[in-house]
């Protein structure tokens, strides 16, 4: 059903994740591995917007124009091998903490909004997405190391750096995370587990406690998961990675397709263009952004 074709934006990223798709047709990325946020302009020029101390993950722009950042504090090592880059092992002697920030597109200015909630440190916030209200909700994915794991929590916060509260505990390894189009329901996937969650929100920043339904979906063999979006008919769109590609989940749960990329950890997508039809996918071991029209409804996020 899908039109697979895809295009090479640009190349030569230093493991993208974190899309935006921008209002002029380019597009603000992050590279997780060169500490920085880039523009990348629709004929692939590719121009900085910020330099990270730490390691920028997920993405979004929020009610003032800004961007606001998970920084996942180095919570992962880079390894090269093959040209190809991976995430490798956690190095605490790296790690300088995770956080939310907040980055000035025009100047570049990074600015720590938060750190910890409460006395809880932030370990690897991964992904973040903006309500109607503009408050914005994100994972953290928390660190690995050889024998031990963090448990951690999806959190709600503002984007003024005045509240910051834990809604979903606990988590294993979150990563993507959205919201339904109605902003009833709020979805997170778990990477090690290959399951993709939800839950009702009753307010703003409040959800319902879990039940049986919490588990929207979970996918067979070895696949893991990654960043996500949700489209215009209310799909969750999720990063794969070992089968990479994004696969495509239902609000009933159903597995509609995979569409498959030429990249094993094929991390994060983002929906942009005049309809909001295009989807930019960031292909992170290949370091390439790509698109491709995407064959269901679009939806454009809030403050987009």
């Amino acid at each position: 059903m899908a039109n697979t074709a895809f295009t090479e934006i640009t190349t030569g990223l230093q493991f993208p994740e974190g899309p935006v798709a921008m209002p002029d047709g380019s597009v603000i990325l992050t590279e997780l591995f060169a500490s920085r946020l880039t523009r990348v302009a629709p004929d692939g020029t590719k121009t900085i917007v910020a330099e990270i101390n730490g390691s920028p993950n997920g993405l979004a722009v929020g009610p003032d124009g800004a961007l606001y950042l998970c920084n996942n504090g180095n919570a992962f090592t880079p390894l090269n091998a093959g040209g190809l880059m991976y995430p490798g092992p956690f190095d605490e002697s790296k790690y300088i903490g995770g956080r939310i920030q907040r980055v000035d597109i025009a100047t570049g200015t990074v600015t720590d909004l938060y750190t910890h909630c409460g006395t809880t440190a932030l370990r690897a916030p991964n992904d973040i997405v903006f309500d109607k209200q503009g408050g914005f909700y994100f994972t953290d994915h928390g660190t690995r190391s050889e024998r031990s794991a963090d448990r951690t929590g999806i959190y709600y916060a503002k984007p003024d750096g005045s509240f910051i509260e834990e809604v979903a505990f606990p988590t294993d390894g979150p990563n993507g995370i959205g919201l339904s189009p109605d902003e009833n329901t709020l979805y997170w996937a778990e990477t090690h587990t290959g399951r993709v969650y939800q839950r009702a929100i009753t307010s703003p920043g409040k959800l319902a406690p879990p039940d049986a339904s919490t588990v929207l979906c979970g996918l067979p063999g070895y696949q893991l998961l990654d960043s996500l979006a949700v489209d215009g008919e209310g799909n969750v769109c999720v990063a794969t990675i070992v089968n990479g590609g994004i696969t495509v989940i239902s609000p009933q749960g159903e597995v509609l397709q995979h569409i498959a990329v030429d990249d094993r950890i094929t991390t994060n997508i983002c929906f942009g263009g005049p309809d909001y039809q295009t989807a930019y996918i960031t292909a992170s071991t290949t370091g390439r952004l790509l698109a491709m029209k995407w064959p269901y409804k679009g939806l454009k996020l809030n403050y987009q």
